[in-house]
């Protein structure tokens, strides 16, 4: 068994104390930053993300697994985000409005970033009016990526993007949506320009868009 597929079952059953040494274990053993972080840490609580949705866990299991996988990242993070990178360009990232899950915003955020692209990150709880001004404020920001984890939600993307439209800014940013109950159908009813339904699928559709 590879030390990767040892930190993956040690994420998914919670025992965060042992996170950290796992995530040094893989790197000993000559595992890319990169792979650690998309199958020994996010694959994990995708795992658990479909389980809890399925009723077969509950949120304190989740929640005890999402701090070991953050306590994971924070020991690669250095690893992935190099200085020498070539910026690919500016984005602005949040969870909308109303809704406090950041989980998958940040994997995003962290990806991007360690991808090239510059981030500006309003974290969770983004009032429609505040993602408005930043980008009204910054000439610089090229993309605009939301996230919501909750149907009762997910409507302040609209939300967002209708006020983009009434303040003149729409054709100035590209907006990318994501989450557990979003998918490309609703991202079209709404007017973004694109999906992802996953953190790495995410920085090739930031690429994408500024293609």
């Amino acid at each position: 068994m590879s030390k990767i597929t040892e930190l993956a079952a040690i994420v998914e059953e919670g025992l965060i104390d042992q996170v950290v040494p796992a995530v040094q274990a893989a790197l000993d053993e000559g595992h890319a930053p990169l792979d650690i972080l998309n199958e020994g840490l996010v694959e994990p609580i995708n795992v658990l993300g479909e389980k809890f949705r399925d009723g077969e866990i509950y949120v304190p299991e989740l929640l005890i697994s999402s701090k070991g996988m953050k306590m994971g990242v924070e020991v690669i993070k250095p690893l992935l985000v190099s200085g020498d990178i070539k910026v690919l360009g500016k984005c602005l990232f949040c969870t909308v409005e109303g809704d406090m899950h950041d989980i998958g915003k940040n994997l995003v955020t962290l990806l991007c970033e360690s991808a090239g692209f510059e981030i500006v990150d309003l974290g969770m709880d983004a009032p429609v009016d505040e993602i408005v001004e930043a980008i009204e404020e910054d000439d610089s920001i090229q993309i605009l990526g939301m996230s919501a984890m909750l149907t009762t939600t997910m409507y302040a993307m609209q939300e967002t993007i209708e006020a983009l439209e009434e303040a003149g800014l729409r054709d100035k940013v590209k907006v990318m949506v994501g989450g557990a109950p979003v998918n490309q159908d609703f991202a079209d009813k709404i007017g973004a320009d694109g999906f992802s339904p996953n953190a790495p699928a995410a920085v090739e559709l930031a690429k994408k868009l500024l293609a």
